[in-house]
This record gives C-alpha cells, structure tokens and sequence, in this order.
C-alpha cells in the first residue's frame, strides 16, 4: 500500500491527482474497521494528519470556522459555548478514544445515516467548502450528502472547512440508543432556536437515507412561537413533534423497528423543543 503524507491541503489535492482512487485518512475510525474486515484494501493512502490548515477552529465574529481534521474531542472550550448542539453531539461519539481521533469531515465524507454531528450541522446551516483540482466549492450539508455513505464529492477533492452562522438562541442535540453510551443512534434530532430569523430549525438523524430537514414542523413551529417572550402555546410543542415524525422515513433493522423511531423522533422532538424554549426564558 502507497501512503502519501501532506503537510498542506495543496499537497494533499496534488497526492490524490497523482493516486487517482486513494483513500483519504483522517482518524480512520471508519476505514479502519473496513480494512480489518477485509472489505476495503486500497492501493493507496492520503493521510491528513499532518495538514495543520484541516485541524484550524476559531470563531471569528459572526462565523464559526472549524477545519475537517477537527476532532470530536476538539469540538470544546469556546467552541462548545457557541455551537453546544454540535458539541453535545460531538460528545455522543464513540468513546474517548474515538473522539480523540475520529474527525467533524470524516463524519460529513462517510454520510452514514446515523452519523451524529450531521443533523446538527445541517440544522445550523453549515456551509461545507471542498478542494479539488478545480479549484474550491461550497455546499450545504443537503448538497454534499445524498444518499447513504454517499456524496456529492468529485473525484480528488477532499472537505477542507465546515463554516456556520452563530445564532443566537437555544440549541439542543439529542439521541436514542440501545444503551446510554458509545452506541449508534437509533433515532437523533438537532434543534435550533433562531431569534433573530425568528424561526426553529430541526434535522433528523438515523430515520432516512440522509440528515432530514422537517419543513412542515419548522414552519408550524416557528409561527406558533411568540417571539418577544419565546413562548408556544400548550400543545405546539407536541404538534411539531408529530409532524416531525410524519416527515421522518425510518428502515427497520437488527437495532429498532421503523415504528420504534417513528415513537423515538416524537419524545426526543417534543423534549428539544421544550428545552430550548425553557433555555431561552
């Protein structure tokens, strides 16, 4: 196996040009269950550790810039206290050891269903900028992921930076699981409470092909919502939920029936609301 070691994001669209099908590594937390598996033994490797450009975080003024080798575990400090619903998801990844290797665009580049920080992202609005040999490129989070495990990507581009838009008001990420850690979500949901729109945004994970914007709840809940004192009427709450379950189009597997996350997007939906209303009190 050839492994190429980049040190800048030039190098690295220059390495992929010259090994056209080389897998990109990050943390390698999904590549490399494959490769133990046996089902994936590329001929060669882009490792991105070493491009500093892709580990970069800052939030300057109204923009929250994170790089694509950000990890999990990164996704703290200031950060977290700007985009909490990203860092609440970030800290349902995995274990430990996991969050410190597995990165916010390997997560974005894998487009599993069930990847976590995705709603999240696509809740905020996240503009994803992407390099190739035709230069950069900028997508929404709809845009790049369009069908499980798969994108938009062009061959030899790889996610340089994920890009949102501070909001002020509540935000809340929550997930189902078998058990209370280190689980794949059975269902997830990401809420974001937009006062200055003056509208609630919600995204779905683990209950369709890719993150689920739910417009008709959006759009219910956002005008149910008095927005000088950040308060819905009884019962608006549980009407957006249903609405979002409605929108959502869940598989049954070996981890939960498609009625079983039907259920869970109505609990965790209702409760993300009511804790984002409660937050902005």
């Amino acid at each position: 196996m050839r492994i190429a070691r980049p040190v800048t994001v030039d190098e690295a669209v220059e390495a992929l040009s010259a090994e056209p099908g080389a897998q990109l590594l990050a943390g390698g937390t999904d590549f490399c269950v494959e490769v133990n598996f046996g089902h994936r033994r590329p001929a060669a490797v882009v490792a991105l550790r070493r491009v500093a450009e892709l580990r970069e975080r800052a939030v300057r003024g109204e923009t929250v810039s994170l790089g694509a080798g950000v990890t999990y575990a990164e996704l703290s400090g200031r950060i977290a206290e700007v985009v909490p619903a990203l860092a609440a998801a970030a800290r349902s990844v995995g274990s430990p050891q996991i969050r410190n290797a597995g990165t916010l665009g390997g997560n974005l580049a894998t487009a599993s269903p069930a990847g976590d920080t995705l709603p999240v992202l696509a809740a905020l609005g996240a503009e994803v900028t992407l390099r190739g040999p035709a230069g950069e490129r900028v997508l929404t989070v709809g845009e790049l992921v369009t069908g499980v495990k798969q994108t938009s990507m062009r061959p030899g581009e790889l996610i340089t930076k994920i890009e949102v838009r501070r909001v002020r008001g509540a935000q809340q990420f929550l997930k189902v699981g078998t058990r209370n850690a280190m689980v794949i979500a059975i269902a997830s949901a990401a809420v974001v409470l937009d006062r200055d729109r003056r509208e609630l945004r919600c995204a779905l994970g683990s209950v369709a092909p890719v993150p689920l914007r739910v417009a008709r709840a959006e759009e219910m809940m956002s005008e149910a919502i008095d927005w000088e004192r950040v308060e819905a009427p009884p019962g608006a709450a549980a009407r957006f939920a249903e609405l979002a379950a409605e929108a959502s189009a869940p598989i049954g597997d070996h981890r939960a029936s498609a009625r079983y996350r039907r259920q869970a997007v109505r609990v965790i939906c209702e409760r993300a609301v009511n804790r984002c209303l409660r937050d902005a009190a």
